[in-house]
């Protein structure tokens, strides 16, 4: 990913690439060195199954959104739901937000004073709650968590 951010920074110049694999080499052995180790060991078919669900989860959630943007007739009641997240550490709660962020429908706002997840959702209504929790149980299985 260094690298690929080096090219699109400087672009495609041969003379260029030999710096640029060199420098990409260094900062990824540099941030790997640098990063604080976890106990956290992802699970090969976990991760699969979860992306599967993801992208499947992804597509009918656009659906469901792009149905309530053409049937404006539909009663909708945005606000805010509160999720206790099970989540361990601060990284996996922010991994776990920001893969809840790119499904349409809500979106993780961050904390309130007890430290329970804010979510914005266009319909609080909706058990929101309960379908974070099944999403944050496949994630924790993907972690190795649950």
């Amino acid at each position: 990913m260094f690298f690929v951010f080096w090219l699109m920074i400087s672009g495609h110049d041969p003379a260029d690439l030999v710096v640029g694999l060199v420098t990409a080499a260094a900062a990824a052995w540099l941030s790997l060195r640098l990063l604080p180790r976890t106990r956290t060991r992802l699970r090969l078919w976990s991760v699969i199954g979860f992306g599967i669900h993801f992208l499947r989860q992804s597509v009918v959630s656009g659906l469901q959104v792009a149905r309530l943007a053409f049937q404006p007739t539909m009663s909708l009641r945005p606000g805010f739901v509160r999720y206790q997240s099970r989540l361990q550490t601060a990284g996996e709660r922010n991994a776990f937000c920001a893969l809840a962020s790119l499904l349409p429908g809500t979106l993780p706002t961050g904390t309130d004073e007890t430290g329970a997840l804010l979510i914005h959702c266009l319909d609080v209504e909706r058990p929101v709650a309960a379908e974070f929790a099944a999403e944050e149980s496949r994630f924790m299985r993907m972690l190795g968590d649950e």
